[in-house]
């Protein structure tokens, strides 16, 4: 079965979060205060609504609660909409909602009332961005939460022709190598077997263990 997912604020963030699930092909529901944006998503989502977020009765009959996940995407100024239709949404039994924040007192004030997980796209983008600037190397990472995250990156070239247990990188940095990924195939790391040139890992750490390994190799 689909996933029933309800998107609120058709910005430029929602409007892509919208289309991206239709197409991996979740169930969704599109919601703005503004018709023109609604006119401009219906063509890719499930259902567009037209209404007021704030407004509780016009909230409410849409059954947000029957949702699998609510996500409130209201940004830009609107940071007192964004609170109350959070708080609404936790009082009508939602039983996942994500918020979207504008800065870390946003994002306080928005758990306090009742999202469960909040996220920031531009800072979240920044971070990655910079990350990728400074290290070449990266070629993708995923937040696993916790402060963990999930990397692939290129072998440098001071880890060719060494194996794991040589490198010991648990020990050394809290790293733990999930995975080799040689000549697009993918499998488990043998760790006494040597690293080849063009190998990638993909390893699973803390952001600040992650910049630690790759300044000192």
């Amino acid at each position: 079965m689909s996933q029933q997912i309800m998107i609120i604020g058709l910005g430029q963030f929602g409007t892509l979060l919208a289309r991206t699930l239709f197409e991996r092909g979740a169930e969704v529901l599109a919601v703005d205060i503004e018709q023109s944006r609604i006119d401009a998503v219906a063509d890719f989502v499930t259902h567009a609504v037209a209404i007021d977020a704030t407004d509780e009765g016009a909230l409410a009959q849409l059954m947000p609660a029957s949702r699998d996940t609510v996500v409130c995407t209201i940004g830009g100024a609107s940071k007192d909409s964004a609170i109350i239709c959070t708080a609404l949404l936790r009082q009508m039994g939602c039983q996942h909602i994500v918020a979207r924040a504008n800065s870390q007192m946003h994002r306080r004030i928005l758990l306090l009332v009742g999202a469960h997980e909040v996220i920031n796209p531009e800072q979240e983008f920044g971070r990655r961005f910079a990350t990728h600037l400074l290290h070449r190397n990266i070629l993708s990472d995923t937040m696993l939460g916790g402060n963990l995250e999930l990397t692939e990156i290129l072998l440098p070239p001071s880890m060719v022709n060494q194996n794991l247990v040589s490198l010991a990188l648990p020990k050394r940095y809290g790293i733990i190598v999930a995975a080799v990924r040689r000549e697009g195939e993918l499998f488990r790391p043998d760790p006494r077997e040597m690293l080849k040139e063009g190998d990638k890992l993909l390893i699973v750490s803390s952001e600040e263990a992650l910049a630690t390994l790759l300044k000192e190799v």
